[in-house]
């Protein structure tokens, strides 16, 4: 019966809702945009163009695995429990993450947990749990990780291809042996010594080099021992890196060792900032220097005046390369003073490397004071917490040869991209994954608008972009939705005053996944204090309009840029309160796309609304309490009132006689909700183009906009009170059938041919919904009385009717029937974040967009995505892995160092080694046999073998002590030669001389 009263009340004959099905209502869980907690960790794939992400367990939920692809291809993985965990104790958190060989995923988290992930399965392939683990390493050619402990300061080995720890393997302390047999030499101010990096050899695998509190140590696999140490001493009088201690001898404690990308040098970083560079053939130091000064190792021999300074801890160091791996580089995390007001990465070039065996110890020095030093900044108040580099092709030297980019992450949670060595910074649009992005920097504010299918397809921008970081992966295949033509399309305003626009999609295939993007501080000619509190975006036109914090409103245009490839901006005068042509402002990369159109200076308050409308008309309120309404046709502001002006209309309404200034003098009123419309109004015999404004006191202003020669201008039509509270949300809708009755072309150009149409409001507030007829109709009314409501907006179910959908504080979302008003249903949405409700959007075909976390969204489905109601989120199906992208040959030795005498170890040679002769063959052990047979097949022209890799591995290990003692004959065949060609010149020589002697005798006695 309260539905029926309803109904009459709002001037509605016909149920809109009578269509949706008993079941309809069944709220699912679509999909997740953006990051659901701190970042972790980083790691890139260049082979197959994959990202890692890692994020840390935290009250929004546990630690997450994501690896990101092209466009929208991404894969999650999560940890299950382990059953060896606490109860109370948190999720584990991914610490390190490394892609190893046969395309597979290593991880480490916070519970010393070593979890190998499946990417082509999207599987736990096998897990294994550490005591304390200080360190972890791998190689993409090899098929072990090599694991630092913290009990014993051990390594162990993991074997990737048979899923397991490596049995039998395991190197001991060798610095402990070491100081104990040079008579506690190492001991001297610390009292345990910790392993703290580790790191192969570039080239020779057969070596491995590990970092221990004390110093450095360069390991043989082939020899099965420790053959070089590293100990930094810093004799009295000697500055080190920060000038502190200068009056006695220091030992500064080692927190990384680095390989030179060709082995060439071996580099360790101290706690005091001093980097010192090593010969690792004879352990000799050659060189040590902080970031600002060189020859800190030597009394007085500091360059320049070194005052103590505070450093900040070393972090990351990566030791660079080009394509030629001598041609080197720094990329250094810390080791910057504390006061320094420039904070980001160090990039320290080195050039080229000189030639070893030609170059004097004074040049090899004087190499490592560098050619230049460059800093790549970091935005204001946050510094590097780690980095992950973005090599162009080889997935080896340690992902450091020939960066295009690195990937630093913040110690704010935040994520910059940067070019090497430039620093210049990188758009993560169509860059990087939509999810990223909410964390490249934070988001500040969000808005939907749902658009025609057509019109979206057409907004592809034309940008210059840089060579692309994520190219691999492939999306699941999807259908496209059936009976809707319609995209929602969200506007994402970032912290650095940017906004990014892409299509969230309705689980289905997203035909257009580029993004867009606009830079609202270029289009203000300013680049600090941006901070944006509206948006909005026209359904039809694709106009945009953005409102700042300091109360300016810019209003972009999809079209070309006339100064493409050229920064053709210019100052231009400010304009309080009118319109400013900012178009030169375009960017210079942009050739197509949304253009700065125009710039209202509205100046009074932070922006808090603004609204686009198909028609050519944008409103925007402020929180000073102000209202205009612009004309783009001009474009000109054809309406500019104070909030407080037009609210003295309401009070003429008898039956809000006596409440309309209830609070209103201690409360600012301002415009919360602006939307267009075109209906006939309460009394009136024709329809026109509203303007309908809500108040944050629960007032709702209706403007008539009507022609005024060749532009328009508006006139208050009258002023209802909804109630005491904000209003969140108003709805132009159809009275006859339900459809929006927003200001589109079609609507405006019936008006000319004298056409009506009958609509209502749906106006939706904290604590009631009122549906009538603008301007000051009664109509009809529900209110909440247990929660207050936080968003809300009239949905469509495609060929079936339209509802209302509200989300609540208490995290639930409501169904309600129009114009009856009877709760169709609710659900409960306990993903989201309760602090966050307020920040809920929701599209017009019922997709509403929720904050679970401080850097993501769920995009529910409220009547059904397909997928069954209460089942949560189905994993992406995405594709991760293309078989047909190998490896390239991991760089080995050079011929020349072979002669000089190093043993060549291959992979093979290390399976042996580590794993033993019991170890069955890996795959790839399987596929190098397979590879030889076939050759020796070829060879042979007849016969077959049946092998085993047992025989094999024998028969190689003979054929290759065969082969080194054919070349132990060929040199010592080469000796005698030279020693006889030798012995034959002496002979020569001393006959010549004796010829000589007697001639000169016959001579003077003849």
């Amino acid at each position: 019966m309260a539905s029926f009263l309803r109904a009459r009340q709002a001037g509605i004959q016909n149920d809109l809702s009578a269509g949706i099905p008993p079941g309809a209502f069944a709220p699912d869980e679509q999909s997740r945009y953006g990051i659901n907690s701190q970042i972790s960790c980083l790691a890139y794939d260049p082979i197959q163009s994959l990202l890692a992400v890692g994020t840390s367990s935290s009250k929004y939920g546990a630690g997450k695995i994501y690896v990101f692809g092209a466009h929208r291809v991404v894969r999650t993985f999560s940890h299950a429990p382990s059953t060896s965990a606490s109860p109370n104790s948190l999720p584990p958190s991914p610490r390190q993450l490394a892609f190893v060989a046969t395309n597979r995923l290593l991880s480490l988290d916070t519970h010393n947990e070593l979890c190998l992930w499946d990417l082509a399965t999207g599987r736990l392939a096998a897990r294994t749990t550490y005591g304390r683990v200080t360190c972890l390493i791998t190689d993409p050619g090899l098929d072990w990780a090599f694991i630092g402990v913290h009990s014993g300061a051990e390594v162990w080995a993991y074997d990737l291809d048979r899923e397991r720890p490596a049995t039998g393997f395991s190197l001991p302390n060798f610095w402990k042996a070491h100081a104990a047999a040079a008579a506690g030499r190492g001991a001297a101010g610390f009292a345990v010594e910790e392993l703290v990096s580790l790191q192969l050899h570039p080239r020779d695998i057969g070596k491995l080099l590990i970092g221990y509190s004390h110093g450095a140590v360069v390991y043989s696999f082939k020899q099965n021992e420790a053959t070089r140490f590293f100990e930094y001493v810093l004799p009295a009088g000697a500055p080190g890196g920060d000038g502190l201690g200068m009056d006695r001898e220091r030992r500064p404690r080692l927190v990384r060792a680095v390989w030179h990308p060709t082995g060439t040098f071996v580099l360790t970083a101290h706690e005091d900032g001093s980097l010192v560079f090593w010969d690792p053939k004879d352990g000799r130091l050659v060189a040590a220097r902080s970031l600002y000064h060189t020859r800190v190792n030597e009394r007085g021999g500091a360059k320049g005046a070194l005052k103590p300074l505070r450093l900040t801890p070393f972090g990351k160091i990566a030791w660079c390369c080009k394509q030629n791996p001598d041609d080197t580089a720094l990329l250094i995390a810390g080791g910057r003073a504390v006061d320094d007001e420039q904070k980001g990465l160090t990039f320290l070039e080195l050039g080229p490397t000189p030639t070893y065996a030609t170059s004097s110890w004074e040049l090899l020095a004087s190499h490592f004071e560098g050619k230049q030093r460059l800093t790549l900044p970091v935005p204001p108040g946050a510094e590097v917490a780690d980095y992950c580099l973005i090599p162009r092709s080889s997935p080896y030297y340690d992902g450091a040869q020939d960066p295009i980019a690195v990937l630093v992450r913040l110690t704010s949670g935040e994520v910059i991209t940067m070019t090497v060595p430039s620093g210049y910074p990188i758009s993560p649009t169509n860059m990087l994954h939509p999810s990223l992005s909410f964390v490249h920097p934070f988001v500040q504010k969000i808005a939907i608008s749902t658009m025609p299918r057509e019109r979206w397809l057409g907004m592809v921008e034309t940008r210059n972009l840089g060579h692309p970081i994520l190219q691999g992966g492939a999306p699941a295949a999807k259908r496209r939705r059936p009976g809707w033509d319609f995209r929602n399309i969200i506007q994402v305003a970032h912290a650095d005053s940017t906004v990014r626009i892409w299509d969230i999609g309705h689980s289905d295939e997203i035909e257009n996944p580029a993004q867009l993007q606009v830079d609202v501080a270029r289009a203000l000619d300013r680049f600090e204090d941006v901070s944006v509190t509206a948006l909005a975006m026209g359904d039809v036109t694709g106009e945009l309009a953005v409102g700042t914090r300091s109360g300016e409103v810019v209003i972009y245009r999809w079209g070309g840029n006339r100064n493409f490839g050229r920064d053709a901006a210019r100052p231009l005068d400010p304009n309080p309160g009118g319109l400013t042509d900012i178009s030169s402002r375009a960017e210079p990369s942009l050739k197509e796309g949304l253009q700065p159109y125009v710039l209202y200076e509205m100046m009074q308050g932070p922006v808090s609304v603004v609204t686009v409308s198909d028609v050519g008309f944008v409103a925007s309120g402020s929180e000073g309490g102000f209202f205009s309404i612009i004309d783009l046709r001009g474009p000109s502001v054809i309406f500019q009132a104070s909030v407080a002006e037009f609210a003295k209309e309401e009070k003429r309404s008898s039956f809000l006689k006596g409440h309309s200034s209830k609070g209103s003098g201690a409360t600012q009123e301002y415009p919360t909700v602006i939307e267009f419309g075109v209906m006939t109004n309460e009394g009136d015999s024709y329809s026109s183009i509203d303007c309908f404004v809500g108040t944050n006191l629960g007032r709702v202003a209706t403007f008539k906009i009507l022609p005024a020669g060749k532009s328009y201008s508006a006139e208050l039509a009258g002023v209802a009170k909804v109630g005491h509270d904000k209003v969140i949300a108003i709805c132009p809708m159809n009275a006859d059938n339900g459809q929006p009755a927003g200001a589109s072309g079609p609507a405006v150009a019936g008006l000319r041919e004298g056409r009506q149409v009958n609509g209502v409001i749906v106006v939706v507030t904290q604590t009631e919904i009122r549906v009538f007829k603008p301007a000051t109709a009664k109509g009809a009314s529900k209110s909440f009385d247990d929660q207050l409501c936080d968003a809300a907006r009239v949905t469509e179910v495609p060929g079936r009717g339209v509802a209302l959908v509200a989300v609540f504080g208490d995290r639930t979302v409501r169904a309600y029937s129009l114009p009856g008003l009877k709760e169709i249903g609710r659900a409960s949405l306990p993903m989201l974040d309760p602090s966050r409700t307020i920040l809920t959007v929701i599209s017009r075909t019922g997709e509403v967009l929720g904050w679970t976390g401080p850097s993501e969204i769920a995009v529910l489905a409220v009547w059904g995505s397909g997928s069954g109601s209460g089942k949560g989120l189905a994993p992406a199906e995405d594709t991760l892995v293309n078989p047909q992208l190998t490896l390239p040959p991991r760089p080995t030795i050079s011929n020349l160092q072979w002669i000089s005498g190093t043993q060549y170890v291959s992979p093979t040679d290390l399976d042996l080694l580590i794993g033993g002769e019991g170890r069955p063959p890996s795959k790839r052990m399987m596929a190098a046999a397979a590879a030889e047979r076939g050759m020796a097949g070829a060879g042979a022209g007849t016969g077959t073998s049946q092998e085993g890799w047992g025989e094999y591995l024998t028969r190689q290990i003979n054929e290759r002590t065969a082969r080194l003692n054919l070349v132990d004959d060929a040199m010592n065949r080469l000796q005698e030669t030279s020693q006889g060609w030798a012995e034959g010149v002496d002979k020569f020589v001393q006959k010549q001389k004796k010829d000589m002697l007697l001639g000169s005798l016959k001579k003077s006695l003849f």
